[in-house]
């Protein structure tokens, strides 16, 4: 057995990709995207018939040109949602323009809008999942798509704050970016030795973990942004981890053994819950951690300028 195959059997894997050829090798239970992962795609050659559909929908749907090309940006992303939908039996995220991230009545319209183009497409819009930023207004925009029944991922989580204010509004959900906070300290510090289970993005996901499941909250944990096959190990038994195509095919060709790490089983329960955290709570707990916030924002302009970009190559094919 492989490590692959011994990963399924404590959690439920996911691709992180909008390469379909990609998704359909590995063929996991769900699959994620986000604005960076689809233009890489749509500026390849091999999906330029979901490009083309997006611009002739565009095209017909009509309006000023600026609404043409949010309409084709839209629909590009449910595009490649729909063919990535052909090859898993469960979720595929999508993500919405991060612009709106702090703009929640801005971020439930867009949502709305992605679900009816899935829906127009003839998809069973329960297996859609809506991406939004960790952000105070997203998480208000994601407990209101909820009361829709529209389900959301957050993704883009670094601090603890985040995870409860998610917790807090019942998200469908969360995705902590293990990779990213690892990024930062190792920037922020002299000591070049690694240890997976010190690793501080790992051992952020575990605080989320033992938090969760001690308060009985029905939030999904799902790891991402991985750097290194140590810690996708290292949180084996997370509700969900997802993967890049290239750490998978590692613990593909990897047949070493080892233990599931978070159980659920070994968790105590408590009944009652914390007291959700006030809008002031949340904004002064997520600004005491520097990584954090830093991390956060340039999440946030990292994926806007590749939705810029995507829209410029839109653009140039009108």
């Amino acid at each position: 057995m492989n490590q692959l195959e011994r990963l399924k059997k404590y959690t439920t894997v996911v691709v992180d990709s909008g390469d379909i050829e990609c998704i359909a090798q590995y063929r996991p239970q769900d699959a994620t995207t986000n604005p960076t992962l689809i233009l890489k795609s749509a500026l390849s050659k091999k999906y330029e018939c979901v490009v083309n559909e997006a611009i002739q929908y565009a095209k017909k749907t009509g309006g000023s040109k600026s609404t043409q090309l949010q309409n084709a940006s839209d629909m590009v992303s449910v595009g490649f949602g729909k063919e990535i939908l052909k090859y898993i039996p469960g979720y595929i995220s999508t993500e919405i323009d991060a612009r709106l991230s702090f703009n929640t009545s801005a971020c439930v319209k867009r949502a709305i809008k992605l679900i009816d183009l899935y829906r127009e497409q003839n998809i069973d819009t329960s297996r859609v999942l809506i991406k939004l930023a960790a952000t105070w207004e997203c998480i208000q925009a994601a407990y209101k798509l909820k009361k829709l029944g529209i389900l959301c991922n957050l993704t883009l989580l670094f601090s603890f704050a985040q995870a409860r204010a998610c917790a807090d509004s019942d998200v469908f959900l969360i995705s902590p970016f293990v990779g990213r906070i690892y990024d930062w300290y190792q920037k922020n510090k002299t000591d070049n030795s690694y240890f997976s289970n010190s690793d501080p993005g790992v051992l952020a996901v575990k605080k989320i973990f033992l938090y969760y499941k001690k308060y009985m909250y029905k939030t999904i944990i799902m790891s991402a942004s991985f750097r290194k096959v140590e810690q996708i190990l290292e949180l084996s038994g997370c509700d969900r981890i997802t993967i890049s195509p290239d750490l998978l095919n590692v613990l593909k060709n990897q047949t070493c053994k080892f233990n599931r790490k978070l159980d659920i089983d070994k968790i105590s329960t408590i009944s009652s819950k914390p007291t959700p955290l006030s809008e002031s709570e949340f904004r002064f707990l997520h600004n005491q951690d520097a990584m954090a916030v830093e991390k956060l924002s340039e999440g946030i302009r990292q994926f806007s300028h590749d939705q810029i970009e995507l829209e410029k190559f839109l653009l140039s094919l009108f």
